[in-house]
This record gives structure tokens, sequence and C-alpha cells, in this order.
């Protein structure tokens, strides 16, 4: 966590603090991007695309520098707080309540939890206490796109 996520402010002056905006996540075809239940949001997977390219492919830990997977993870959940404030009706409004990262790495990795710290890391510096999220880190042989790392989230409006 870095110094910003103590500083006064609204969710959307942090990100911009941080030379961060939201990305526009476009539609798709085969699922929904969330859905909400009651007042629970269900953010889908998201991969770390950046203008419509994909940022990075391979296994962390073999293809991918853990430090690379890190900062893939920061992307991968920008793109959920997008999909997120868009559900809640904008970024001030977000409250994470789960986070769950999958990080595409060889059985002997051991280091899920180190990528999933930099998204954890970004979601408390931009939103503060309504950031705190339960989390789980997984590390799968794959992933779509053979893309390093996937996050879902659990949302609801603060």
């Amino acid at each position: 966590m870095t110094e910003i996520s103590t500083r006064s402010g609204s969710a959307t002056e942090r990100l911009q603090a941080l030379g961060l905006e939201l990305p526009v996540v476009g539609e798709n075809p085969h699922f929904l991007h969330h859905r909400s239940v009651d007042s629970s949001v269900y953010v889908a997977g998201q991969l770390p695309f950046k203008d419509g390219v994909l940022l990075g492919q391979g296994i962390v830990g073999r293809d991918v520098d853990l430090e690379t997977g890190r900062e893939l993870a920061r992307h991968a959940a920008l793109n959920c707080l997008a999909v997120a404030a868009d559900a809640v009706g904008g970024l001030d409004r977000v409250r994470i309540v789960q986070m769950l990262v999958f990080v595409a790495s060889p059985p002997d990795f051991g280091l899920q939890s180190k990528v999933a710290d930099a998204a954890s890391d970004l979601l408390v510096d931009v939103l503060g206490e309504n950031g705190r999220h339960a989390r789980t880190a997984i590390g799968v042989a794959g992933l779509p796109l053979n893309t390093p790392v996937e996050i879902q989230m659990v949302c609801t409006a603060a």
C-alpha cells in the first residue's frame, strides 16, 4: 500500500493522483461483465487489457517475472474497478467485498499472493476502506488467451 491511500479526497481523485483512469471495458457477446443480485454485484473475470490489447501472455514464474505479473494484476484490477463503477453508478460508490485472483503459474511457484498483493494495494489506494476485501489467490495451469492473471470480484454500492 502506498502513502496515497491515507490522503483525503474521493476515490476518483485518488485514482487521478496515481496517474490512472478507469478504462472502457468493451461488451462481450458471450457473457455479462457484471450481474447484480440484491445488493451484491458480481464482476466477471477481467484480464489485463489496456486499450483493447492484452498486456502480457505466459506463465508467471516461467515466462513472466514476478514484477510483471504484479503489474498485470494491477491492470486486471483496474478493469474490475471500471466494471464495478459502471454497475453501482460511479467509482466513489464502489465497495469491494471479495477478490479472487487467478495466477497462471507452475506448481512450485508459490508466490501467487505476491502477485495478488499488487491488485489489493491498488484497491485500497483508490478506494480507502471501501477497497479492503476478502481475497483468494490461486495458481492455475492456464488462463484464457494465455494471460498470466485474471481477477474476479464481488462488490456492493457504498
